[in-house]
């Protein structure tokens, strides 16, 4: 008899893997071998040329990462290797909650795992081709423990919690599911900042001098209370540059790659923190946090709908139903839902992103410099100055530079 969750679910996988395969594909069409009107003066031509290399080289790498993964997913599948983990772990006797850790720690370890070489390989070979890396063997590994570590204390914390509600709690369980995930991402959020992020990298507070009044004056300027505005020692991994924002109350947090301040002058430096403060000043933080509370409380709802569902396990030719493999079944069910969800979230976020650069255009009355600011960010990570429409519209967070410098001229003109 035809299980409807088994070809959905395979459905949406290949659907998923075949749109992002076109969108890549179109995305190399794209490239121009001459830069836009707007943009000329800002590559010289073979830094031009190695940025279109770099985007085929990681397109074709992204074209073999993509096609492992989902080969390995639906060979384990078909092969029935999900009930034959489920039973390996049963044997060892333990309660329920205590058997989900162990299964879907198993399963992400292995997949963790098998993926690692390609993360080798992005890093010392790829990046290192282009200059960008600066990680060392070390740093790596250092990263990959302290990443273990931390999935391993929150996220067993979170997934047994999840795991006892489901088991215990009855119909409500999703809502306080839902309620232990706001607390927690909210607790999160403002601990991140002082005891999560230190553990990755180096915080230090802006040393005095002129970069740093010249923020403090541009923050009183807008009403922004800023106490300090911290430099983040990206080079540590990257030559690449970035700047962010985070946090909430006392911890909020202002930081600048160092690589940001070796590469800009003092006026873009200001334009893009104006830009950061923007996100602030506009509420786009609480709103992503607001959305992100939302979207949580559906994901919970239709999990706990989806649990009691025998053909969901079925599919998966599971011999016995489980909280813990349902969870896990449920997170492939929800791909088709996830992607459109996805693609809504990076339409907001774009429009975001000009907002923010409008308010820092505006308040800076520098426009050029934030302007110029953005088109070394984009050379200096060899980013695509021609990427197709669909491309973006799948996967850009941000708007091409392209786009954000003629946006920032209209709304000075």
């Amino acid at each position: 008899m035809m299980n409807p969750f088994f070809f959905v679910i395979l459905l949406a996988l290949i659907v998923e893997y075949a749109t992002g395969l076109v969108a890549d594909v179109l995305n190399l069409k794209s490239l121009r071998s001459e830069l836009p009107p707007d943009l000329e003066g800002i590559y010289r031509p073979e830094d031009y040329r190695r940025s279109q290399e770099y985007i085929r080289t990681n397109t074709r790498f992204d074209f073999v990462t993509g096609a492992f993964g989902l080969a390995v997913l639906l060979a384990f599948w078909l092969a029935g290797g999900f009930n034959y983990l489920d039973q390996i772990v049963r044997s060892w006797g333990f309660v329920p909650i205590v058997n989900g850790l162990f299964y879907i720690g198993i399963l992400m370890a292995g997949y963790s795992l098998l993926m690692l070489p390609f993360g080798i390989y992005d890093t010392f070979v790829i990046e290192e081709r282009f200059g960008f890396n600066r990680t060392t063997r070390r740093t790596f590994v250092l990263d990959m423990v302290k990443n273990l570590g931390l999935s391993a204390l929150i996220g067993g914390a979170l997934l047994s919690g999840a795991l006892a509600l489901f088991q215990y709690a009855g119909y409500q369980a999703w809502a306080y599911c839902w309620m232990g995930f706001v607390v927690f991402s909210l607790i999160v959020q403002y601990v991140a900042p002082t005891w999560i992020m230190p553990l990755f990298n180096k915080f230090s507070p802006l040393q005095p001098g002129e970069l740093r009044e010249a923020i403090l004056d541009y923050a009183r300027s807008v009403d922004f209370p800023v106490k300090n505005v911290f430099v983040m020692d990206g080079s540590r991994r990257s030559t690449k540059s970035n700047a962010f924002f985070t946090g909430f109350g006392r911890n909020k947090r202002i930081a600048l790659f160092d690589t940001l301040i070796e590469k800009h002058t003092v006026p873009e430096l200001v334009a893009v923190l104006a830009h950061e403060i923007g996100h602030h000043k506009k509420k786009h933080i609480l709103q992503g946090t607001v959305i992100s509370i939302l979207h949580a409380g559906l994901l919970f709802f239709l999990l706990s709908i989806f649990l009691g569902s025998p053909g969901l396990y079925d599919a998966f030719y599971m011999e016995q139903p489980s909280i813990y493999s349902g969870i896990l079944f449920f997170g492939l069910l929800y791909t088709p839902l996830e992607m459109v969800l996805s693609v809504a979230m990076h339409v907001l976020s774009r429009k975001h992103e000009y907002e923010a650069d409008r308010f820092a255009a505006e308040t800076t009355h520098h426009p050029q410099e934030l302007t110029e600011a953005l088109k070394k960010l984009h050379t200096g990570n060899l980013s695509n100055l021609t990427p197709h429409p669909f491309y973006v519209f799948l996967n850009y967070s941000h708007p091409p530079l392209l786009e954000r410098v003629r946006a920032i001229l209209r709304s000075q003109a």
